[in-house]
């Protein structure tokens, strides 16, 4: 059948349209597989919003600021065919419940220590991002039978490694971003604080997009979530830097097998010396055309190497 110029050129359009759309679609915030369900679970002085799906060998994902565990769909998609995923909000954050108190990364180890008790879970590989990995790094040095590998991504550790240094950066203003004062100043305008993180320390931020700006920015005005935040789990990173420390002193290094990722634009190969600080057994990847947030700005790369190392650990 003969199509006129016109009638192809307007084919075309439809077809190109109809793909943004898709792609458009396919970078929102996605809801979890119908394979999950959602629990809150009892912890000290609260609840934790928890999502669980599938068999097998288990795999906990941890979070930071700036996200929930919904940032770890696409790769809890992929491994709930095959492993048990554990994906909880972060004391305070996202769905879970917000207590005043508990925000040291050894209390958080310990709750979820407890969780995984309850969900009859002996042993877990381990994927975090941001304050996540400091809740990681708790679990596994207070609860070293239980962790059997680390996948640690774009963030340090209070107290270890360059620590210090990276206290007097100003990328890191927000660490002392808190007070009654502040809360008022933020309470309604949760988009606003937000876009500064993801537009300063994303690599490409057009690759956070409207959606996922959107979605957190809800999450981030519900009450109690920015003073949990910041007098919470921020407030605590001295106290976690002292634990750790003192952790350390007693038990020495790591020794399970950890693979450190780091966007180019951000920490990029540092975050393996980083990692190398306070692990024997560490492996690293960089994120290309990716700053901090790796799971929105590049999740087919984090897919690329997180699956491998869990697979071969």
């Amino acid at each position: 059948m003969h199509r006129s110029p016109s009638t192809v050129r307007a084919l075309f359009a439809v077809v190109l349209l109809s793909s943004l759309a898709l792609v458009e679609a396919a970078a929102d915030v996605r809801p979890y597989p119908s394979s999950f369900h959602e629990r809150e679970m009892a912890v000290t002085d609260g609840t934790q919003h928890v999502r669980i799906g599938g068999k097998g060998p288990a795999v906990v994902l941890l979070h930071g600021f700036g996200d929930t565990g919904d940032m770890w769909e696409p790769l809890a998609s992929v491994l709930v065919k095959d492993h048990t995923v554990i994906v909880p909000d972060l004391r305070g954050m996202g769905l879970s419940s917000h207590p005043e108190s508990g925000y040291e990364k050894a209390a958080q180890a310990r709750d979820l220590a407890a969780m995984l008790d309850q969900l009859k879970v002996k042993k877990v590989q381990l994927v975090t991002h941001d304050i996540g990995n400091m809740v990681g790094y708790a679990l596994a040095t207070h609860y070293p039978d239980r962790v059997t590998s680390w996948v640690v991504m774009d963030a340090p550790l209070p107290g270890m490694g360059t620590w210090e240094a990276q206290l007097v950066n100003p990328r890191v203003w927000h660490f002392n971003f808190r007070g009654p004062d502040v809360e008022r100043l933020v309470a309604g305008r949760e988009r606003i604080l937000l876009d500064r993180f993801y537009n300063d320390l994303g690599g490409d931020p057009s690759r956070i997009d409207e959606a996922t700006r959107q979605h957190y920015a809800e999450l981030y005005a519900r009450p109690g979530a920015i003073h949990n935040a910041f007098g919470g789990q921020f407030e605590a990173f001295s106290r976690d830097a002292e634990e750790n420390k003192a952790t350390f002193a007693k038990t020495g290094k790591l020794t399970i097998p950890v693979l450190a990722i780091g966007g180019d634009k951000s920490y990029g190969a540092n975050m393996k010396t980083e990692l190398e600080y306070v692990a024997t057994n560490v492996d690293g990847a960089v994120i290309q055309n990716s700053g901090h947030w790796i799971m929105e700005e590049q999740p087919q790369q984090a897919l690329d190497v997180i699956l491998p190392f869990l697979a071969s650990h």
